[in-house]
């Protein structure tokens, strides 16, 4: 009996006879043991993936949710809960120990990590098993609803503390103080970081110049820089440019560089500093491009008209065609258009040499080792740095002739002994359960805890 039971009364267990051999009963007993030996193999499942996760063994793929919904079929958002479940368990020895026994189903393990601490999870698991895996998803509902709540009064609580005062002071300087919310306060760090960036370049230039000055301190850098935002913000130059150019994305690279064959040589990211050769040609890839003409000092000596690099008709044919990233397992609609032979090596830019990749993909095709080809009946073959090819629903390994033999014999080879299978409820929750009252007790062991 748990502090959680709604039953006030204690009862005497007992074991009851074993059900004669070939009867219903007996049928719904060996049902219980096969669900027990599943739940303890999903538990060295979690765990397995865990560490298949750790060691980035999905490399290539978006995340192992993405390679579990490529290799295993598994549902996308199935497999991210098992990746969360299996996560959470590595904090919670307790839980784990049960479902390693088989002792408690993963759709209670399920439920009670969203919540369970190690300094709960024991009473969370004796709920788990007083009751059924709908009251257990109902107390773990309604204690989130109250976190939630909790948290949003406490949102509301900070953001009535925000404020903004400004006065001039008696020698004529204007002091600021405030609290700012979070996004606010993020967006002026960024503009002030930013501002302190062009100042720093405009006091290395007059350095450079000749001219005289004192060494300025952190806290003046930044009121410099804070002014500097203001004036920006009225006369919108902080950026130079047209609206347009100010949202670009803009690399510097020789040409040379960006073939195939080049050994070595860098691009330049305006703005950030040197990229390499492959991400040149990844940025490349799919975008507009300008070029310029340099003297041997490196002076500009022609500025050629833009041009796009794939016309934007063969844009939408592209993206009619293949509807999405071409990846194995992948589905996302944003994507780059990728050159498979890439236009610097010569490569034409026409249908049968483009593909649709999503940005995380272009990335591990350029700069992962991936590779991609475009087949002569049109459709896409990727293989992985390994040399294996990726299918797109690849087959999972054959079975034996008798599963279940093999699959007792693979937990046995892992000590895996599940002495007491899914035990039934205890019947500590058999009667009606005061779902308010094992909230409120849960919220107050956490805070005892915490």
């Amino acid at each position: 009996m748990t502090a959680l039971a709604s039953s006030a009364s204690s009862t005497t267990s007992f074991t009851p006879p074993p059900p004669p051999p070939g009867s219903v009963d007996a049928l719904g007993e060996h049902i219980a043991e096969l669900s027990a030996y599943l739940e303890a193999a999903t538990y060295r499942l979690l765990v397995k993936l865990r560490e298949f996760d750790e060691r980035e063994g999905w490399n290539g793929f978006r995340s192992c949710a993405h390679w579990l919904n490529w290799r295993v079929g598994l549902n996308l958002g199935a497999a991210r809960e098992k990746m969360r479940v299996a996560h959470a368990l590595a904090k919670l020895p307790v839980l784990s120990a049960s479902m390693e026994k088989g002792e408690i189903s993963y759709s209670k393990v399920r439920a009670l990590t969203r919540v369970a601490t190690p300094g709960t999870e024991q009473e969370l698991l004796d709920m788990a098993l007083d009751g059924n895996t709908a009251q257990v998803e109902r107390i773990v509902r309604s204690w989130r609803r109250v976190d939630r709540i909790i948290e949003r009064e406490r949102e509301e609580r900070r953001h009535a503390s925000r404020y903004l005062e400004t006065y001039t002071a008696e020698d004529g300087m204007v002091v600021i103080r405030g609290r700012l919310s979070p996004e606010a306060g993020a967006a002026l760090v960024k503009a002030v970081d930013a501002a302190r960036e062009q100042l720093y370049q405009e006091s290395q230039e007059q350095a450079g110049a000749g001219s005289a000055g004192g060494e300025a301190t952190a806290g003046q850098v930044k009121a410099d820089a804070l002014g500097l935002v203001a004036e920006s913000a009225l006369a919108a130059e902080l950026d130079p440019g047209t609206r347009g150019d100010r949202f670009q994305v803009v690399v510097h690279v020789d040409q040379e560089a960006l073939q195939a064959e080049a050994e070595g040589g860098i691009g330049t990211l305006e703005g950030v500093g040197d990229v390499s050769a492959e991400t040149s040609r990844r940025l490349s890839c799919d975008a507009a491009k300008v070029e310029m003409r340099h003297a041997a000092d490196g002076s500009v000596l022609d500025v050629g008209r833009r041009t796009r690099t794939i016309p934007l008709a063969m844009r939408r044919a592209l993206a009619a065609r293949d509807g999405g990233c071409r990846f194995p397992g992948c589905e996302l609609k944003l994507c780059d258009a990728h050159h498979v032979e890439h236009w610097a090596d010569g490569g034409e830019t026409k249908l049968d040499n483009l593909v649709q990749l999503c940005r995380h993909h272009h990335r591990a095709v350029h700069e992962g080792g991936f590779t991609v080809q475009v087949l002569a009946d049109g459709e896409v073959r990727f293989e992985h740095p390994n040399g294996l090819e990726l299918m797109p629903a690849p087959p999972l390994p054959p079975l034996e002739d008798d599963p279940f033999d093999a699959f007792q014999e693979m937990l046995a080879a892992e000590a895996v002994d599940v002495d007491n299978p899914l035990p039934m409820p205890s019947g500590g929750m058999a009667r009606p359960v005061q779902y308010g009252w094992a909230v409120e007790a849960l919220l107050a062991m956490a805070a005892r805890e915490s």
